[in-house]
């Protein structure tokens, strides 16, 4: 394979399953915050106790931050240079703290115990497979740091970078 090209391959169906995750997380956490906010703590789907408004609020933040990563991460895809590795990588490592902090306050929920509906816990389920799924994407990102052929490399202090430019005089 061409160099770089192992990790591109696996790349583009990577962000495909983040932003099918994220975007069922969206509609998950927020479905149930509106009944939340309704005053609906009774609903069969939902229940909880006093930490799922926390867990509600985290779902939906991470949801968000992960679609603006995934964004980030198709144009780093279609671009696969160094330059463009920084601006995927920022959004994703904060997209990727904000799902680990939702996936503590999950932790927290079910150990507090109490009615949990069923679309709680399937929301609770997408947290820990977008926890994993982002781990899998920023690992992958920076493959590049082991060997040219999984990504774009880091450039090391002292290397001589030649620019190529192709002037029509």
């Amino acid at each position: 394979m061409a160099l770089g090209m192992v990790g591109r391959s696996l790349m583009g169906p990577l962000l495909m399953v983040n932003f099918v995750v994220n975007l069922i997380l969206l509609g998950l956490a927020s479905w149930s915050l509106d009944k939340y906010i309704n005053g609906d703590r009774n609903h069969p789907h939902l229940g909880g106790n006093p930490s799922t408004s926390f867990v509600l609020v985290f779902a939906l933040l991470a949801g968000v931050v992960g679609v603006c990563s995934v964004l980030a991460g198709i144009l780093h895809h279609r671009a696969w240079r160094t330059d463009s590795l920084a601006g995927a990588t920022s959004p994703g490592i904060v997209s990727w703290a904000i799902t680990v902090l939702a996936f503590g306050v999950v932790c927290k929920e079910i150990i507090m115990g109490g009615h949990r509906g069923k679309r709680l816990q399937t929301l609770e389920a997408f947290i820990a497979i977008s926890m994993v799924s982002q781990l899998l994407y920023l690992l992958l990102l920076h493959a590049g740091m082991f060997d040219d052929r999984y990504g774009p490399s880091y450039r090391k202090y002292g290397d001589v970078v030649i620019v190529r430019t192709s002037a029509v005089i």
